[in-house]
């Protein structure tokens, strides 16, 4: 019996998924709201544990054998961690950029984002951060990222890292937490706000739809402050409002201009 070209395509393309699946190890699976990377396959899973996690938000070194960091979160709950290997033919950018953007599409706030040696060490990351020896690889080839789901389960964390070792493999580890009691407000770091913005060109913030007020004045005027090269535009309501609480905290007034979007919220987009 002969197979139509198609179904035999198929049968074998069915074959080689299968056989991807099979290098995962074993009860592993990947988190709901996270796609999987392309061709990777899971080497480290750890299935939800209740634990004490404290999530870094500054670049990680050691002090007389005390692990330092400018800022934190800390947080108790159940939480699960898989870690990807990536063919040889991915990068461990390309694999973090696209969590990264399947997780903010979803909503999730942005809190903490440091990239090669603005991270730290990574050892320091791989052995007392994550406690998983196969993260660490050369500094300059680290990325790490915490972000906050959007609401109803604004109570998760995911806490993400991905690094080339020396060997050229690349790996993205994923952690996410589920707090077992409410978080509160969290607020990102104005370096951080700095990086997406220009990373991204634009920060959309959808929760400042009232007058302007501390500590959110403080956290973009620091962060625009960070490359005072760039220039920027503010659409949304209070829109004007907030370009005059800027220039009063030392933004200069020309590098702000007013943008026509229709938005809900503040919305400051970059200008190329």
């Amino acid at each position: 019996m002969r197979f139509p070209r198609a179904l035999a395509l198929l049968l074998c393309l069915t074959g080689y998924a299968g056989i991807s699946q099979a290098d995962d190890i074993a009860g592993s699976q990947d988190l709901a709201r996270l796609p999987r990377p392309a061709d990777a396959e899971i080497v480290d899973y750890r299935p939800a544990a209740e634990v004490e996690r404290i999530y870094p938000m500054g670049s990680i070194r050691k002090i007389s054998g005390q692990l330092r960091f400018d800022g934190q979160v800390s947080a108790r709950g159940n939480a699960t961690s898989v870690t990807y290997q990536l063919q040889p033919e991915r990068s461990a950018d390309e694999a973090f950029t696209a969590a990264r953007q399947a997780l903010q599409k979803q909503g999730a706030q942005l809190l903490f984002w440091c990239q090669a040696r603005d991270c730290g060490e990574s050892s320091l990351w791989a052995n007392e951060v994550f406690g998983n020896s196969r993260l660490y690889g050369a500094d300059n080839g680290q990325a790490y990222l915490l972000l906050r789901l959007a609401a109803p389960d604004n109570d998760t964390l995911v806490a993400m890292y991905s690094i080339t070792r020396g060997n050229r493999r690349a790996y993205l580890h994923v952690e996410q937490l589920q707090a077992g009691a409410p978080l509160g407000e969290l607020l990102p770091t104005s370096a951080t706000l700095l990086r997406e913005l220009k990373s991204t060109g634009e920060l959309e913030l959808q929760m400042l739809d009232g007058a302007p007020a501390e500590p959110w004045i403080t956290l973009l005027s620091r962060g625009l402050n960070l490359d005072s090269t760039l220039r920027v535009s503010l659409s949304g309501a209070q829109a004007q409002a907030w370009r005059e609480a800027l220039v009063n905290k030392g933004v200069r007034a020309a590098r702000l201009e007013s943008g026509s979007k229709q938005t809900q919220g503040l919305d400051i987009e970059l200008i190329r």
